[in-house]
């Protein structure tokens, strides 16, 4: 990097790191130390990249609306649980091939570049494609799509914990956060302000300008200065990713943390019941906007709040998170019991919705931040992968339970996952602090 640039970047990172300590270090090399400005910014630009592709290509928008303008609205059940667990399962194999490398920075532009082309052939689905052809060709781009963001979130973690030093990765999630959800309130704006209904061809360009953010991300990424890491126990991937279940029974930490992980899955799948009970009273598209207003802004002031916080204890971030989601899951649940479903004003459950999402917000950020400290060396990628793996997993039982739930009504999935998420605050109070 050219010395005047180097300067600058320097300056820029001391401004937000707040650098006073020259060995914020601890955990790193002095070699990777010297490069932690350049690598920490460029590792933010990709992770804000990637988080307005996500919005562009959000299965419980953009996709599910475009299965239904194709004709194929019977495979939109599929979208959700394809994009989650699709990419969180096979992250015990994917794991144990990573550690194999010295260098994994590949492995995430190689699935950077995965899901652009993902994210391509749906828009060619869409666009060459009718009916259940369209359908199909979309959710079978979703699930290569799903299986290369699994590659990404391995490497990233594992990256992360080389490159920037313990103190700082708390902050780096929180602007990468807050500057996406940001980017998004701009873009909402800008796509959909005095638009009436969305055609075809402008949901096609959603999707290829989301292809195009995620090669840029990719070009990004490459950059970085990884030094060589651990490649010990490496051998073939699905006996190590066997193997590495172990650790649920040996390791405790490890375990109690994975428990709490699935018990704070509530904040994530309590959003969508929560969209639902409203649009049950209106289906406006501006309603539908304010959703995806309302969990962008919560990403814009709450995340960067997160991440400081979480650099000096990640486990208060989940607990704190987890008490704001079970508190809002439990009093909305209890609210709809009391006076009916259907007394509430619609627009009562954006601003419900704006809650929880500052409440996932600190409750993901406190939980990858407590897992990459937690550990070092390979096994940081080891605990990435079968903590992701058995998420997976639970993801399609919860999901199964939430479904059967939701026969009775979307309160009495909302107050399941909030007794759900009450018993994740309790599990987060008894974590021990990592040091």
């Amino acid at each position: 990097m050219a010395e005047p640039q180097r300067d600058t970047t320097e300056k820029l990172y001391s401004l937000i790191a707040n650098e006073e300590d020259a060995r914020v270090c601890t955990d790193i090399s002095d070699d990777a130390c010297q490069e932690v400005p350049r690598n920490f910014f460029l590792i933010l630009g990709s992770l804000v990249l990637t988080k307005l592709g996500d919005l562009l290509i959000s299965p419980k928008t953009v996709l599910a609306w475009l299965l239904g303008a194709v004709g194929a609205p019977a495979l939109v059940a599929w979208l959700v649980p394809i994009r989650e667990s699709g990419s969180l399962i096979p992250q015990m194999v994917i794991g144990a091939w990573v550690r194999q490398r010295p260098v994994r920075k590949w492995f995430w532009v190689g699935g950077s570049l995965g899901q652009a082309v993902s994210v391509a052939a749906m828009a060619g689905s869409v666009w060459f494609l009718d009916g259940n052809a369209a359908g199909l060709g979309v959710v079978g781009a979703l699930i290569l799509f799903s299986l290369a963001r699994g590659f990404c979130s391995v490497a990233m973690k594992d990256v992360q914990g080389k490159c920037v030093p313990k103190t700082r990765r708390g902050r780096l999630g929180g602007l990468a956060t807050t500057i996406g959800g940001s980017a998004t309130v701009l873009l909402t704006v800008l796509l959909f302000w005095e638009r009436g209904e969305p055609t075809l061809p402008f949901y096609v360009s959603l999707l290829g300008l989301a292809a195009v953010l995620w090669v840029i991300a990719s070009v990004l990424f490459s950059g970085i200065e990884e030094e060589p890491g651990e490649t010990s126990g490496g051998g073939h991937a699905l006996q190590e990713a066997i193997r590495n279940l172990s650790l649920l029974r040996d390791d405790a930490p490890f375990r109690h943390f994975v428990i709490t992980r699935a018990l704070l899955l509530c904040s994530a799948l309590a959003s969508p019941y929560f969209v639902l009970l409203a649009q049950q009273q209106d289906d406006s598209g501006w309603l539908l906007g304010s959703f995806l207003l309302a969990s962008s802004l919560a990403s814009s002031v709450s995340a960067t709040v997160w991440g400081w916080m979480a650099d000096r204890s990640s486990r208060q971030v989940m607990i704190r998170g987890a008490v704001i989601a079970s508190g809002v899951c439990l009093v909305i649940g209890v609210w709809n019991l009391i006076t009916g479903e259907s007394a509430s004003s619609p627009w009562f459950y954006p601003a419900a919705f704006f809650v929880l999402s500052i409440a996932h917000a600190g409750v993901r950020l406190g939980r990858k931040t407590y897992l990459v400290d937690m550990a070092g060396g390979n096994k940081r990628t080891d605990y990435t992968s079968v903590s992701n793996t058995v998420i997976g997993v639970l993801l399609l039982v919860t999901g199964g339970i939430s479904a059967l739930a939701s026969l009775i009504s979307p309160t009495a999935v909302i107050l399941l996952l909030g007794l759900m998420g009450a018993a994740g605050t309790v599990s987060a109070v008894r974590l021990k602090e990592v040091e």
